[in-house]
């Protein structure tokens, strides 16, 4: 309980933190210059949701956050009728510019900004023969970088979901990141967003098996769920030593291989059961509020079901599984050595259209920009790229495992998870 004298030293500006958590770490210093690249700016694409906290901030431990960042300029590759990026240009004050080029000189002759906030994410693209929308990352992340070389200087870059949708690509852009010393983030919300309940996986956690429960279609979807499962796997003793193979499975080939824990397709039932009893989004039969669905209902309302299995190259095992029709959520459980039960959470994503944990992302691209510094390796989401390919190039392909020996990507995780917990 506060005392008087803790009261007023508080009420007269003290800094006030959560218990037990610290202050927010955004150092005093002059605003920065935010170039905004995006493939499309429509009402709840991803530039809608992100590159708007920039401009009109975001809720931040019980405060209305403002970055010290401004939006100076925008490239827009597709400007549909229904384009908000006019209106928002007018009304917030930067230019929209008809190159990538322009945009990040400002339309002079030198890089004038000082971060850059790469979002190829919506829009009307091609579907090539795997499924896989090839939205321009690379390409535009190649124009990002031309202007960096012509110029000799470089800004922090953050590149939003996968960075391509061909690994070769994706590699390319860690690389380059690499080779001309610029920081890179990359990725989505799910391993920032609140967890219920709030759990971080230990440092060198002894994990032997590992499985997360989602929905959605692939190319999409199976990049956010691998995210879920990498964000904790990457925890596990020794650190991340890449993976070694993915299988996809698909419709009756899941459902034989959930028939028994026999099977060495098969994954554990227990963690199952503790993924689906975190999940707040379980089907029910008609007139039940909440009851574990059967397997003949799960049959019933899985018509698609998709499952990737994972063998990492130090020898653990996940799992991701695509449940449309039985959770609408994202929930991941993993057994420790020496745990008897399993360590289980839900990644919580409030409802749209706010969908504040868009906001938990560009708080740590926030940090990037203003620090310098990535808040966690843009080699996760190296690696998530490479599984989604792996795992859509398994489905194309019979069904059969992928051996990936382009995927042995070692990294370590940072010290502290960057989830938020308040």
């Amino acid at each position: 309980m506060l005392n008087r004298r803790d009261f007023l030293a508080l009420s007269s500006g003290a800094a006030l933190t959560t218990l037990g958590t610290p202050a927010l770490a955004f150092p005093e210093s002059p605003r920065k210059r935010l170039a905004v690249v995006t493939t499309s700016w429509r009402y709840r694409t991803h530039a809608w949701h992100m590159a708007e906290r920039f401009l009109a901030g975001y809720p931040l431990r019980g405060k209305w956050h403002k970055p010290a960042i401004d939006v100076v300029s925008a490239y827009v590759d597709q400007r549909p009728e229904d384009d908000l990026s006019p209106g928002r240009a007018k009304e917030f004050g930067f230019t929209v510019y008809p190159t990538v080029a322009e945009a990040l000189r400002c339309g002079g002759d030198k890089l004038d900004v000082d971060s850059v906030l790469l979002i190829g994410e919506h829009g009307n693209y091609p579907v090539n023969e795997f499924g896989q929308k090839q939205y321009p990352r690379y390409e535009l992340f190649s124009q990002i970088v031309d202007v960096f070389r012509k110029d000799g200087r470089t800004t922090p870059v953050f590149n939003d979901k996968h960075l391509s949708w061909k690994f070769e690509w994706a590699k390319k852009m860690v690389d380059t990141s690499k080779q001309m010393g610029f920081p890179m983030l990359a990725g989505s919300s799910l391993p920032v967003t609140w967890r219920m309940p709030s759990v971080e996986m230990p440092n060198d956690a002894p994990i032997e098996e590992a499985l997360v429960v989602a929905y959605g279609p692939t190319d999409i979807y199976d990049f956010h769920a691998l995210e879920t499962l990498q964000c904790m796997m990457e925890r596990r003793a020794g650190g991340e030593t890449g993976v070694r193979s993915v299988q996809a499975l698909k419709g009756e080939a899941v459902w034989t291989a959930m028939a028994t824990a026999k099977n060495p397709e098969s994954w554990s039932r227990r963690l199952f059961e503790a993924c689906l009893s975190r999940s707040q989004t379980l089907a029910q039969g008609e007139s039940f509020s909440h009851r574990y669905p059967t397997s003949e209902q799960m049959r019933e309302w899985v018509k698609d079901p998709i499952a990737y299995r994972i063998e990492y190259v130090d020898g653990t095992r996940a799992t991701m599984l695509l449940m449309d029709g039985l959770v609408t959520d994202f929930t991941f459980a993993a057994k420790l050595k020496g745990r008897k039960s399993p360590l289980s959470t839900l990644f919580y994503l409030p409802p749209n259209p706010n969908v504040a944990y868009s906001a938990a992302l560009m708080e740590n691209a926030e940090k990037m920009f203003v620090s310098g510094r990535a808040p966690y390796p843009v080699e996760r989401t190296l690696l998530t790229s490479g599984l989604v390919e792996a795992g859509l190039h398994s489905l194309a392909d019979g069904q059969k495992q992928m051996a990936t020996p382009h995927l042995a990507i070692e990294y370590r995780p940072s010290k502290e998870s960057t989830f938020w917990r308040r």
